[in-house]
Order: C-alpha cells, then structure tokens, then sequence
C-alpha cells in the first residue's frame, strides 16, 4: 500500500495519541470525520496499524531496572534456534528478543526491580533455557532515547 502526505500525517498524530477522537483528527487534518475514519480502517485492513497499545511507566511499576542480555548458543542448528526461541518468548522478564549477527547470537531486553530480581531471572529461569552456551549482560546506567513512533517519510 503506497502511503500519501494524508496517511503519513495520520499516523504521526495517531503514535503521539491513539485515543484522539475521529473528530479531533479531521480538525487536525483538515478532513471530515468519514474520511478519517475510512482512512483508519484502511491502514488497519493492511496492517499498517498493528494494534493499539497503553505505554505504561515502568519505574511506577516498580520494573525500572533495564537490562540487555547477550545470548550465545551452544550451537547454530535450526533445532538449537528453534528452542531457545520459543522457551525465551515464554520470560515475562523478557521485553524483546533479537536474534543477530555478530559475537553473540540473541540480544534481550530486560526488565526487573532491581540486581536482585535480575539475579534470580539469571539462576531461576534464563540460564536453564536449553542450548545457552554463554550471556553477557550490560545494566543501563540511564535511557537516553525510548520513543515506539516511527518518522514515516
């Protein structure tokens, strides 16, 4: 689906605020309150809009300690890749997983409460995933830069 000047707009106010009203996006947009909708449910049908979620503060909920675990395997199998991928998308703790290049095979984004909390993540739960052959974990010191929107141009 090719996205017009119109689309693109829309979708910039809709990742600042997805609870602004149709009303409020036509104003916005200069465009009628049909046509906003239609223009939605439309972005919707081909998956441009994936789903409408709620950001949620975690230092107010107590999981402000943020971790990134580097994961190497003990071997590069389909069967090895396949396990662990479906055993990690199972940790609560477990924010996102990436399987990249490089040194290490996986990279994890973590959230907890604190070291202790990381610790028992490690012991109880990471570190007995099957076919882990090492980790490397890095603590952030402070978040510079989390948005979820993206600059469509």
């Amino acid at each position: 689906m090719e996205l017009d000047k119109i689309d693109k707009s829309l979708l910039h106010y809709i990742q600042q605020d997805c609870k602004q009203t149709n009303k409020e996006l036509s104003n916005k947009l200069n465009l009628s309150v049909t046509a906003v909708y239609e223009r939605i449910k439309k972005l919707e049908r081909n998956g441009i809009i994936k789903k409408y979620v709620t950001l949620v503060d975690k230092d107010k909920v107590n999981l402000g300690f943020s971790v990134f675990c580097q994961i190497k395997l003990e071997k590069h199998s389909k069967e090895y890749l396949t396990k662990f991928e479906a055993e990690v998308t199972q940790l609560d703790e477990v924010l996102e997983c990436f399987h990249v290049s490089g040194e290490y095979d996986y990279l994890l984004k973590v959230l907890v409460t604190d070291m202790k909390h990381f610790r028992s993540f490690m012991v109880t739960k990471l570190t007995t995933l099957q076919h882990i052959g090492s980790t490397q974990s890095s603590f952030t010191i402070n978040e510079v830069k989390n948005t979820t929107a993206l600059v469509i141009n």
